[in-house]
């Protein structure tokens, strides 16, 4: 499967025609009658090897962390580290192999963040010490974040800016943690929702610099935005068990309700990881209403076959609800969106 970064590449080297690649676009997206935009395309595997290689990697990193770790917990988790970014040399830099590079920028970024955590939480404080470990768990997200940013200057995997994004919300977290002390369990899923806002808000401004989806920001786009739908979404249904406690049908109406709202903001913006997020939700609410109605036996059959079958048929009048939704927006905003109109063969 070959990505629209590998045809920005091909074009780069010489090796297509803007034009042959834009035929290509228009050829497919006339085959699929749908815009090439709404496939949300990423890669994740080039071939069997992608697996071959991650298999192969994991079981480096896990022997590297649990050598190191029989020394001492840091050397595990820094030994994991230097890995992550050994292999990455190769098989991102190199091989440019997907399912290993994401693997290896996870293991890298969460190393930095597991190796300063432990070094610094081992230390003696002279504070409250919730407040001091909450403090330093900043610190630590922070380097996570740095290094993040190194693995993005030098790799350019577009998972990076997801994962630079959660160590910067965990910074954030763990900063109001310690100025909050014992009331942040308080605000813990307001916080959250607000994180997961942040996120969603730079995922669309990576969004929004490539509309038609043709280079590696809409590639980094996509992993934004599925860092924040369960961000937005679990706290939005937490409340929403508290706002209806022990009334099914309500619930289930109200988690509908969310889930509609949801489903339009997923098309307005042409990206499906909220709805994918809050679907566990919409199956539970739907089961426990079947079940009060008496259908027990039948109730995760019954969900199943009605949310599936609601879902397919959105996904195959996809295009044409969202051409509807952003038609009615103001043109302003309609023009900062991924385009509706079908591209021609012709082009």
């Amino acid at each position: 499967m070959y990505s629209e970064t590998d045809l920005e590449s091909a074009i780069a080297a010489g090796v297509l025609t803007p034009e042959a690649a834009a035929a290509l676009r228009a050829h497919v997206a006339v085959q699929r009658a749908s815009p090439m935009v709404d496939e949300e395309q990423f890669r994740l595997l080039s071939g069997f090897n992608d697996i071959f290689v991650a298999i192969a990697g994991v079981l480096v990193l896990v022997g590297a962390a649990w050598i190191g770790g029989s020394v001492e917990p840091a050397l595990g988790a820094a030994a994991v580290t230097v890995c992550a970014w050994g292999l990455a040399e190769y098989f991102t830099r190199v091989r440019r192999m997907a399912l290993p590079s994401i693997i290896f920028l996870i293991a890298f970024v969460g190393g930095v963040f597991a190796t300063s955590a432990v070094l610094l939480i081992g230390e003696e404080t002279n504070g409250p010490l919730e407040s001091v470990q909450a403090i330093k768990l900043a610190v630590a997200a922070a380097l996570a974040g740095g290094g993040a940013w190194l693995h993005w200057r030098r790799f350019m995997v577009p998972i990076t800016i997801a994962a630079g994004a959660a160590a910067a919300a965990g910074v954030a977290l763990a900063l109001v943690g310690a100025a909050l002390g014992e009331r942040f369990e308080q605000y813990y899923t307001l916080l959250l929702f607000g994180a997961g806002i942040a996120i969603f808000a730079l995922a669309m401004r990576w969004d929004m610099s490539d509309r038609e989806r043709k280079t590696r920001r809409s590639d980094a786009a996509f992993w934004l935005h599925l860092l924040a739908a369960p961000l937005i979404v679990h706290p939005a249904f937490v409340a929403l068990a508290h706002a209806a406690p022990g009334n099914a049908a309500l619930n289930a109406a109200l988690v509908l309700g969310i889930y509609v709202a949801l489903a339009a903001i997923a098309l307005i913006v042409d990206r499906r990881a909220l709805m994918v997020s809050a679907l566990a939700y919409v199956l539970g609410a739907m089961g426990s209403l079947f079940n009060v109605m008496g259908a027990v036996s039948l109730q995760f059959a019954i969900t199943a076959l009605l949310i599936g079958s609601a879902l397919l048929l959105l996904s195959a009048f996809w295009h044409s609800l969202r051409a509807r939704l952003v038609a009615a927006l103001p043109s302003g905003v309609a023009a900062q969106l991924p385009p509706v109109a079908m591209v021609p063969l012709a082009a």
